[in-house]
């Protein structure tokens, strides 16, 4: 079993003042560490592509994207699939990859979105998935605007069906989460766990696919330690992969 992760990146560009004197520093960091050890011990191979390599190496062939039982985006706006540098550089016509991503699924393949700052809608709309491809395929509605549900005194969510395959093997309450993206599920969807009337996880067959939404970080900020560091983080998300996977 393989998947392709995509996001769960970032560069920091940092201004320090002192005094009347300046400097800066760039700092890389990745956010992909908890997820990675998930897969690990399930036994699933990942190829990450952070970030910043994302618009120049996502695959843009059917066939490519088939190499791999699921597809990942984690905290990544449609920009880096839709303006790559031959698109965006160039001015040439380069293949639609959002609308591959559909296409992929339709034809068997699993998809993700998980949330964050540049998922979905995200801070500011920047993500700007809503109305794509992507969308169609999710089991989630997005918002036209800013979609963030920020919860610094740590949220709740309730389960609404713990029998799920995903939820196999995990006992206990959930920890708290720090925010969330707003979505809400579609009709023809499954909400396995909601926090007031939005949809925290929910699950959709497409075609001979499925496709999986998570409204919250799978790392800090929103996923606290007491998430990412609990017991069942790995089986949760090693059962998401096989899930997806049509196991």
């Amino acid at each position: 079993m393989k998947i392709l992760f995509c996001g769960e990146s970032w560069v920091k560009h940092i201004i320090h003042t002192k005094g009347f004197d300046s400097f800066t520093n760039t700092e890389y960091e990745e956010g992909i560490q908890w997820f990675a050890e998930a897969m690990k011990v399930a036994g699933i191979e990942m190829d990450f592509l952070p970030g910043h390599l994302t618009p120049d190496h996502f695959p843009v062939k059917l066939e490519e994207l088939q190499a791999y039982d699921a597809v990942f985006l984690s905290d990544i706006g449609s920009n880096s699939l839709l303006l790559s540098n031959q698109t965006f550089a160039k001015s040439e016509v380069a293949v639609n990859r959002l609308d591959l991503i559909k296409q992929y699924v339709e034809q068997g393949g699993g998809f993700a979105m998980i949330g964050g700052y540049l998922t979905f809608q995200g801070i500011d709309a920047k993500a700007r998935y809503k109305d794509t491809s992507v969308e169609d395929i999710l089991p989630v509605t997005m918002m036209p605007y800013d979609d963030r549900y920020e919860a610094p005194e740590g949220l709740h969510v309730q389960i609404n069906n713990s029998d799920h395959p995903i939820f196999k093997g995990i006992d206990e309450e959930w920890p708290h989460f720090l925010g969330y993206n707003k979505v809400y599920g579609d009709e023809d969807a499954e909400v396995l766990a909601e926090h007031n009337k939005y949809a925290f996880i929910a699950v959709k067959e497409v075609g001979k696919g499925r496709t999986f939404s998570f409204a919250s970080d799978l790392a800090p900020h929103w996923g606290p330690p007491e998430f990412i560091n609990w017991k069942h983080y790995n089986t949760f998300w090693g059962n998401v992969v096989k899930w997806l996977s049509g196991e």
